[in-house]
């Protein structure tokens, strides 16, 4: 099978695989997933594995004929029933210890690494990413465990001595769990955005109720099976399936759920973040999207700003929260960068994207392809020009899924709706600025704050960048991506203003900590026992 190929390892900055192993592992990997398509799931609360009287279907965004999975609408008794699993099983998973529980996450990692060919061909089907992107998501996944477990291990499981007031008396800092955990992840990391999140508490000794986009629910899935098939007990990660307003609604008011998680929306994230706080404060890590910008002066080497904005632009869709959906260019290069930037947007595949050949597949759902026809059209009766795309491919075999076209606009004034709003799909606006200076002060005119890139390569507009931009994750001359491409322990990953609560982003250093609170134990006498 496909698992015993020599795994090169694919990340977002990964530009092609022309490894004829790995291409060939990852069509056998397509055959075989084909005849568990359709298959029926249960949602996973305690130790049971629980159907419900009403499944939804998740179909495939290639084709829409094809049901890649079926799975039970939750309703708010089974998410009440998997808390009180979470909450009986958090003793037990506390009290076994980090270095515990630490060892059983590492051999989950292991194995998610293993089966990435089988996990990224279904990951195709389910939400249409091409291989590369599939298989760099199952990556995350897997390195996501391994480097939030290092930061447990390289802090000593956040346990640190502090100062004294006298000779016998001795005092300590320690970080310790909340209790139960809510993650509500969205379809576009599938398997990234809920695993993540979750082994991030997992790892520091809470619980987990998990909510996947009901657009995405199989990947979620597998990553629970993998954990209980490493050891981690009923209970202590739980997996309930259905739609925002039941499922979701019972996670935001459960008054037994000490923190949660939302990848998902500004509107949906903003409402969480007031209503999930009641009686006391309560943790909420949010993660909101954004309209990141890329600046494009005139001391650029557009060759790279065009490879970089395109990656970025265009990879999975637009639909990465990083997505690059607006560049800022200085006018004496506006014409020589779009030419360029149109050229190898036109010679971009879309398709299947479980086909080799096939580098754009389809948006996730048909909300998302009417967002993008709206969005094309309002361009044109403003006055824009589309110098590529603008189109929706209905070609024999892509008829019955959501196959955009590549589009980059120009033309619209830089106060435009297009230049504010995000949009989730595949479409650039593109302004000319007079200066660096114009281009910044655009950039930061936005409630999103997520990702942002410059390309220059004068060392002044470089700091100036780096100084002014309102981004948690900033690249420069970054040809695998303008605005994309964070991968874990490389660069951490989170938003500022409104793109993210927290100030600490995921996939770095002070991810795990949020899932921790703080105790001072101060112990006259003897030393505090370990």
């Amino acid at each position: 099978m496909a698992t015993a190929t020599p795994r090169m390892k694919i990340t977002y900055a990964t530009l092609s695989a022309d490894n004829e192993e790995l291409q060939t592992a990852f069509d056998e990997a397509v055959g075989a997933v084909r005849g568990e398509l359709g298959r029926s799931y249960p949602m996973i609360i305690g130790d049971e594995e629980r159907t419900g009287r009403q499944t939804f279907e998740d179909r495939s965004p290639i084709d829409t004929r094809i049901v890649v999975s079926r799975f039970p609408i939750g309703t708010r008794q089974d998410v009440r029933d998997a808390v009180a699993a979470a909450r009986r099983a958090f003793p037990a998973w506390r009290a076994l210890g980090w270095q515990a529980r630490l060892a059983l996450l590492r051999r989950a990692a292991d194995l998610i690494s293993e089966r990435q060919f089988r996990y990224a061909a279904l990951m195709s089907f389910e939400v249409g990413k091409n291989r590369l992107e599939a298989l760099g998501d199952v990556e995350e996944t897997a390195d996501l465990i391994r480097y939030y477990g290092s930061e447990m291990e390289r802090n000593d499981g956040f346990v640190r001595p502090m100062g004294s007031l006298s000779p016998d008396e001795h005092t300590r800092s320690v970080l310790k769990p909340h209790g139960v955990w809510a993650v509500i992840s969205p379809f576009n990391f599938p398997m990234a955005l809920s695993g993540g999140p979750a082994a991030g508490a997992l790892i520091a000794g809470n619980t987990v109720i998990m909510k996947p986009s009901s657009d995405a629910p199989l990947l979620a899935y597998e990553f629970v099976r993998v954990l209980r098939e490493v050891g981690v007990p009923a209970g202590v990660v739980n997996l309930v399936t259905g739609p925002g307003e039941s499922v979701g609604a019972e996670l935001e008011e459960n008054p037994d759920i000490d923190g949660m998680v939302f990848t998902g929306s500004y509107e949906v994230g903003m409402r969480l973040q007031r209503s999930f706080t009641r009686d006391y404060p309560r943790p909420i890590i949010t993660e909101m999207g954004g309209k990141n910008p890329a600046i494009v002066t005139a001391k650029a080497d557009l060759d790279e700003a065009a490879e970089g904005v395109m990656r970025a632009a265009f990879g999975y869709d637009g639909q990465k929260c990083s997505a690059n959906s607006r560049v800022y260019v200085e006018r004496a290069v506006a014409d020589a960068f779009v030419d360029k930037l149109v050229e190898r947007t036109r010679a971009i595949r879309v398709g299947d994207p479980t086909q080799r050949e096939s580098w754009m597949g389809p948006v996730i759902n048909e909300r998302a392809i009417n967002t993008f026809r709206a969005a094309v059209d309002e361009a044109r009766r403003d006055g824009a020009e589309i110098r590529a795309g603008g189109a929706v491919l209905t070609d024999a075999g892509l008829e019955r899924g959501y196959f955009p076209t590549p589009t980059i606009i120009t033309g619209l004034p830089t106060d435009h709706r297009l230049f504010r709003d995000e949009l989730f799909v595949p479409l650039l606006v593109i302004g000319e600025v007079g200066s660096v200076d114009e281009a910044l002060r655009l950039a930061n005119e936005t409630p999103y704050g997520l990702t942002a890139g410059i390309y220059s390569h004068d060392r002044g507009e470089i700091r100036q960048f780096l100084d002014t931009i309102e981004a948690g994750v900033v690249y420069v001359n970054r040809r695998a991506g303008a605005t994309t491409g964070a991968w874990p322990g490389i660069q951490s990953f989170g938003g500022w203003k409104g793109s993210g609560s927290s100030g600490k982003n995921g996939l770095g250093p002070y991810y795990v900590q949020q899932f921790l609170r703080e105790q001072s134990q101060t112990v006259v006498g003897e030393e505090p026992p370990a």
